[in-house]
């Protein structure tokens, strides 16, 4: 330990990283401790995080602008694949390779001896953060403190916070373990630690991207959103980069109650995990997403994307985001959505999206061909097709009558 004389501490002001600072000053030595707060779209986290940093310890703050880059580099793709880990949108997973591979630059030009991270070593996030790291500092030291201090709960840690004096926005009521960025905000632990328990929706405080489907308006909320080859690139026929149109609609969305979920998921370690997620700007880009592709999409490639996209959540879930499958999974996305360009309208109500209608140059969708009315298509030619596709079952039935 004596060895390491400057760590990177990816830092977040939360609990955990909030004493993390006393703890490697009283154990590293007194090493210096420079913080580094991603910054992916956090918000108001971020007020007040420099003055804490340094009279908890840190040498100073670093806050690197992230947003942009998670966004364009790996929320698209995700969105283009459609990809989903159990219903769960991905929100922490997409934040922390991008944290990751800042951490990694940085310690390299600070000189550092060790990158230091707060995820526990139950969870999912210490395997991101780390793959990260070794993709772009493979002989970094990695510290992290669940793995070696004596503390056993988020209990012990706020009382390890009181006795050094460290200030947290958090109380023993309301210690909900939580992750925000842009895209989403988790909650776990407390209550919520048994599946048995209805999440307190309605409680003041609890949810903060927006208001339960019971307070939503009664009134419906239409909105509409132009995409381009799979990406979004308008509200309402204003046009704005994707970080803006996710954080607009987070706020229409938050307002109608939409994008919460309470799951139980499958941790990468190997353990269940419940907890409750916000997502109100991502459900809906997800939702027009896959309107549109049933009018642009042919069949053989949809159902291929649709089996892909489960290989592609996986990955990210389980922080092999930088890796040579991505970089090919990506390129079919991408190739997959060349003709996903159009509007989707949608319609907004207490938690629930409904579609609107939707327009496409792209449309694959023949209103003459599919019509119950006079049409160009002769139906008489489906009994040809329909004999040739059924042929192996015709000769299988013969087999079993003696008739072959």
């Amino acid at each position: 330990m004596s060895e390491i004389k400057k760590v990177v501490l990816a830092y977040s002001g939360g609990l955990d990283t909030s004493i993390i600072i006393p703890w490697l000053k009283e154990n590293y030595d007194n090493c210096e401790i420079i913080a580094v707060a991603g910054n992916v779209g956090q918000a108001d986290e971020l007020d007040g995080l420099e003055e804490k940093a340094l009279k908890t310890g840190a040498s100073k703050l670093i806050i690197a602008d992230l947003v942009d880059e998670m966004v364009d580099d790996i929320i698209i793709p995700a969105l283009k694949m459609d990809a989903k880990y159990e219903t769960y949108l991905l929100g922490t997973a997409f934040a922390r390779p991008v944290i990751g591979k800042k951490l990694a630059e940085i310690a390299l030009a600070e000189g550092a001896d060790a990158i230091v991270h707060g995820a526990t070593g139950k969870g999912n996030d210490q395997v991101r953060f780390e793959l990260a790291i070794k993709r772009f500092a493979p002989d970094m030291k990695i510290i992290a403190p669940w793995r070696e201090w004596n503390i056993k709960s988020r209990e012990e840690e706020i009382d390890y916070a009181e006795a050094h004096n460290v200030p947290l926005k958090i109380s023993r009521e309301t210690n909900y373990s939580k992750d925000k960025n842009l895209w989403h905000l988790s909650h776990e632990g407390l209550d919520l630690e048994d599946p048995a328990n209805e999440p307190q929706y309605d409680k003041p405080g609890f949810l903060e991207m927006g208001v339960s489907p019971f307070q939503a308006p009664d009134e419906p909320t239409y909105v509409t959103i132009d995409f381009e080859q799979g990406a979004p690139v308008a509200i309402d026929g204003e046009r704005m980069k994707a970080s803006k149109i996710i954080e607009k609609l987070n706020a229409i969305g938050g307002a109608n109650g939409i994008g919460i979920i309470d799951i139980v998921e499958n941790r990468l370690v190997g353990m269940k995990d419940r907890g409750v997620y916000e997502t109100p700007g991502g459900t809906i880009l997800y939702f027009a997403h896959e309107q549109l592709e049933m009018i642009t999409v042919d069949k053989d490639t949809l159902h291929e994307k649709q089996k892909l996209a489960i290989d592609y959540a996986d990955l990210i879930y389980n922080g092999k985001w930088y890796s040579p499958l991505q970089e090919a999974l990506t390129a079919f996305a991408n190739e997959a959505n060349k003709y996903v360009t159009g509007t989707v309208k949608l319609k907004l109500y207490k938690g629930n999206i409904i579609p609107a209608g939707t327009t496409s140059p792209y449309s694959l969708y023949s209103e003459n061909l599919v019509t119950f009315g006079e049409s160009d298509y002769d139906q008489g030619q489906a009994a040809g097709f329909i004999n040739l596709w059924g042929l192996p079952t015709k000769v299988q039935a013969l087999r079993e009558q003696g008739r072959l």
